[in-house]
């Protein structure tokens, strides 16, 4: 089944393709399973995309050195360690993505995109959502979106169960209808991933593979004679 998609209403985004997040960067937060292979998929799906006529942006995280997040910025704490801020919870992550290093840039030709993103940039907040950050601060995406008149989105990137799921969340919220595309994004486990797949569908968002997402209309060829 394919999908039938208004290119001037639908837009694309395209969620933290960097350097820190991957396994062809040799990226300190690299996610499983993205290897040049996934690299190039992603970059062709994009140029496809924008080929088509839909608008394209991009989500980046652009971190200070000294974020919340990191667990360089605690004493005494490890990586992958959950604890407690100010009553909300918070993962610590090896520093990744920090601003004015070569593995926060995004792994795409940055000409492809209307708009990108960033996110990330308050030190004492983290912001895996491309709408808001975790103190419910907007990052503009919804409203540079309204601009474009995007009602709809096809959504794919790193990491599926993270700033994927977050980001296409908010977007329901936001009103969007939203299409992931599974095969273009990759997780950090299993098991969250799983999850996350499943919490997405219960929010109405549309899981699909890429070839869904074009209308093809098959006509055959008439001879005159």
């Amino acid at each position: 089944m394919t999908i039938p998609l208004d290119r001037n209403q639908t837009g694309v985004i395209v969620v933290d393709i960097q350097g820190d997040f991957t396994l062809f960067k040799h990226g300190s937060l690299a996610v499983q399973q993205t290897d040049q292979s996934y690299i190039d998929k992603v970059v062709a799906a994009t140029k496809q995309l924008k080929s088509k006529g839909h608008k394209i942006f991009a989500t980046q995280d652009f971190h200070p050195e000294n974020h919340i997040s990191f667990y360089t910025s605690h004493k005494d704490k490890t990586p992958y360690e959950t604890i407690e801020i100010d009553g909300r919870s918070q993962i610590l992550w090896p520093p990744h993505c920090v601003q004015g290093t070569e593995n926060a840039d995004i792994l795409i030709d940055n000409t492809l995109f209307t708009a990108i993103i960033q996110k990330g940039m308050n030190p004492k907040y983290d912001s895996y959502s491309g709408f808001f950050d975790d103190n419910g601060i907007k990052t503009g995406l919804d409203n540079i979106l309204k601009s474009h008149q995007v009602d709809t989105l096809i959504v794919y990137g790193l990491a599926t169960d993270y700033c994927v799921k977050a980001t296409a969340m908010d977007a329901v919220k936001s009103g969007y209808g939203v299409f992931l595309i599974e095969e273009l994004c990759k997780g950090v486990s299993e098991d969250t991933t799983e999850s996350a797949l499943k919490e997405m569908i219960s929010a109405g968002i549309k899981i699909k593979i890429f070839d869904q997402v074009f209308e093809r209309n098959k006509k055959r060829n008439q001879t005159v004679k």
